[in-house]
């Protein structure tokens, strides 16, 4: 039975080069909510195609605090809420001035919701433009999830918090996404 290779974490500076290749591609503003949906909300390419903007609406019709994940679009079919991160509100605000407050949030070329093969799609031609290597749809989701929990403590949370952000229903899935760093590790045996 062979291991299939879990989707590479990336840096904040390897971030950013993925961003600067989406904002000078055909359509910049959903470009950039597309790597933001999953680097700062966590979201799998299916949840990016299926993005409603009523999943994003307060009840006076601008976007709310949270990301309202149905189980409909979710993966095993469980709902989840997600804080808005600051910089999705802003690429948020500035696509639902051009899209309108109704219909999917992510557009394909055509004017039709992307599908979650698209939206893979889309994602690899994004790294390859960009020269990241290893990089797949999932790798915003897994630097998400990384960095979620390498933080989780300044919040005061813990690994529970960063589980229920993903929508894992088991901790050890979780764990499984989470990359180690030997840096830390180093300075952590230093201090015990």
């Amino acid at each position: 039975m062979s291991q299939q290779r879990q989707a590479r974490t990336i840096t904040t500076t390897q971030f950013n080069q993925a961003l600067e290749t989406a904002e000078n591609l055909r359509h910049p503003f959903r470009n950039k909510v597309v790597l933001l949906l999953s680097f700062k909300a966590g979201l799998r390419a299916g949840e990016i195609a299926q993005l409603d903007w009523r999943m994003l609406l307060d009840a006076n019709g601008k976007i709310g605090p949270t990301l309202n994940l149905p189980g409909i679009i979710t993966k095993y079919g469980r709902a989840r809420r997600i804080p808005i991160h600051p910089d999705l509100r802003k690429a948020l605000l500035k696509l639902y001035r051009i899209t309108g407050p109704e219909g999917p949030v992510i557009l394909s070329e055509r004017g039709n919701a992307m599908t979650a093969k698209s939206v893979v799609n889309w994602f690899k031609n994004i790294y390859d433009i960009t020269g990241l290597e290893g990089c797949s749809s999932h790798s915003g989701r897994r630097t998400f999830v990384t960095n979620a929990a390498r933080i989780i403590h300044k919040a005061g949370g813990s690994l529970r918090d960063v589980q229920l952000l993903a929508g894992h229903q088991s901790i050890i899935t979780t764990q499984g996404y989470i990359d180690g760093d030997s840096d830390v590790q180093r300075k952590l045996v230093r201090l015990i």
